[in-house]
């Protein structure tokens, strides 16, 4: 793990007992004491505190917020410029085949847009952002702060002890709150289908700040594995995994998040790569489709495990992008992708697991209900 970089909270990491392992590019904390069943049942009981510092956090500015949106826009098929002050929404960058290059998390900051992408693909990321939009609008990696993320149902409580102003936020707020004299750009949102904040602080003080929150009774210090299977049970995409540069928004049943100005008849409509190809799609449909997974048996079916018709089928439907235990559904639960002839929710299809045709059915997602305060 010599070659790996650290986050800021990498001591206290190895302090509280943390198993590490390589994740892009950095060492990072798979599982702590508590083990990674717990830790799932614990964010999804009370409160959860993750290390996400490894994530990219990117500011785009110009003369003022609207040049910064309208510049995004050129690469996002998102309505950015409508975005209200102090709000964030969901995202992607798109290639000129319609495929999705990474997907991200961007707010209007007032007089900018903080834009935060995966690990593994923010040096493209930014590379992509600068050669786009410089010189007219500067991109901005910022190197000197910390993030974390507060998930579950008791994660307001919890914050709000600190900062009261948290109990005013709604899901996809953005605020600048005071935690224990720290300026935090926080915003209300996450990776796990529940409650929670997301919380952007100067490195300096990740550590003072995650002791702080982790001195509740009702928090706990989780690691990657809880991560995959919360956002598992939530229906979220991994970047990677289940989508990447090959699967378009549509395939990926990502088109919620292209806004009416953004599609054909909007007021700005395309103007980002591979706009055709999306709205041929959205117009005509598309091969295949993303969908939640059900294995009818406990055995989980996990990536890469091939999908069929039937027992005897030769030819494959499809294929596992994620899978595991749901520790909240209380069994195996799984995504991935089908040709659109067997989409629909109740078909049963088959995956070979060690040889042998095991049966799963199409299931609506998220596997658990949101958690969300709208």
């Amino acid at each position: 793990m010599a070659d790996l970089q650290k986050t800021p909270l990498h001591a206290l990491h190895l302090s509280l007992g943390a198993k590490m392992v390589p994740f892009a590019g950095y060492e990072m904390p798979v599982q702590y004491p508590l083990g990674v069943m717990k830790e799932h049942l614990h964010t999804r009981a009370k409160a959860g505190l993750f290390d996400v510092s490894h994530m990219g956090q990117v500011i785009v500015k110009g003369d003022s917020y609207a040049a910064a949106a309208l510049g995004l826009e050129t690469l996002i098929p998102v309505d950015v410029a409508d975005l209200a002050e102090d709000r964030q929404r969901y995202g992607f960058f798109t290639n000129d085949a319609g495929g999705i290059e990474d997907d991200l998390m961007l707010a209007n900051r007032g007089d900018h847009v903080f834009v935060v992408v995966n690990a593994a693909c923010k040096a493209a990321d930014i590379e992509r952002m600068k050669a786009a939009l410089e010189p007219d609008l500067t991109v901005t990696e910022i190197t000197d702060r910390a993030l974390l993320a507060l998930q579950g149902p008791a994660s307001e409580a919890v914050l709000s002890a600190i900062d009261p102003r948290a109990a005013e936020m709604t899901f996809m707020d953005v605020a600048t709150l005071d935690l224990n004299g720290v300026s935090a750009w926080v915003s209300r949102s996450g990776y796990t289908g529940e409650d929670g904040f997301e919380i952007s602080i100067p490195a300096a003080d990740a550590e003072s700040i995650a002791t702080a929150l982790l001195a509740h009774a009702d928090v706990e210090p989780i690691g990657l594995g809880a991560r995959d299977s919360l956002r598992l049970e939530a229906g979220l995409c991994l970047y990677g995994h289940d989508i990447d540069e090959t699967t378009s928004p549509v395939a990926g049943a990502l088109t919620w998040a292209i806004q009416k100005v953004r599609r054909p008849g909007g007021a700005r409509a395309g103007g980002f790569p591979g706009a055709e190809a999306i709205f041929q799609e959205m117009e005509n449909g598309t091969a295949r489709k993303r969908v939640g997974l059900l294995p009818e048996g406990r055995a989980p079916m996990r990536e890469g495990v091939m999908l069929y018709a039937d027992e005897t089928a030769t030819e494959a439907i499809g294929s596992i992008t994620s899978g595991g235990f749901g520790p909240t559904v209380g069994g195996p639960v799984a995504m991935g992708y089908v040709t659109s002839d067997y989409a629909a929710i109740g078909t049963q299809v088959y995956g070979e697991l060690r040889g042998k045709r095991q049966p799963l059915k199409v299931a609506k997602l998220p596997f658990t209900p949101a958690n969300f305060k709208r």
